[in-house]
């Protein structure tokens, strides 16, 4: 039995005003239109796509020092994760909805280092998101990449 792939979107969809990557999901326009038409392997596929990203770009900023604590956390704020989504990605989450309210992100289970050391929860989120829309833009461009059959890089 095959379980149903969720959409990715967070409710922040900035293709409508014209962005060709999502700057909630970080996903390409094709890949928000076609979704529902996809496989569920293609879904799994972008999903995997955009969380190795995540975690690639959250990990130059921060670590997860607490995965427990950290899911707590986003049980509490009632932030929707999947079980097999890597903490990071989940950190990314934790982030975009909570870091205007997150005075010490150690209390969150994640603790800064490289690019994001002195950086507030918010300063942390803007870093990481505006990097993600650099890669996703990036990949949107190179000649080989792979998005639109939603394939990992």
């Amino acid at each position: 039995m095959s379980q149903r792939i969720v959409s990715p979107c967070v409710g922040l969809c900035s293709t409508t005003v014209g962005d060709s990557v999502c700057r909630g999901c970080q996903r390409h326009e094709s890949e928000i239109r076609d979704w529902f038409v996809y496989s569920d392997a293609t879904r799994r596929e972008v999903m995997q796509r955009l969380d190795v990203w995540r975690s690639q770009i959250a990990g130059e900023y921060l670590t997860v020092s607490d995965e427990a604590q950290l899911e707590t956390q986003l049980v509490r704020h009632r932030i929707r994760h999947r079980p097999d989504q890597p903490a990071l990605s989940r950190a990314v989450e934790l982030l975009r909805v909570g870091r205007g309210r997150m005075r010490d992100i150690t209390r969150y289970g994640l603790q800064a280092h490289g690019k994001g050391l002195h950086l507030s929860a918010d300063e942390l989120y803007e870093a990481i998101a505006a990097a993600l829309m650099a890669h996703a833009d990036a990949q949107r461009h190179h000649p080989g990449s792979t998005h639109k059959m939603g394939c990992p890089p």
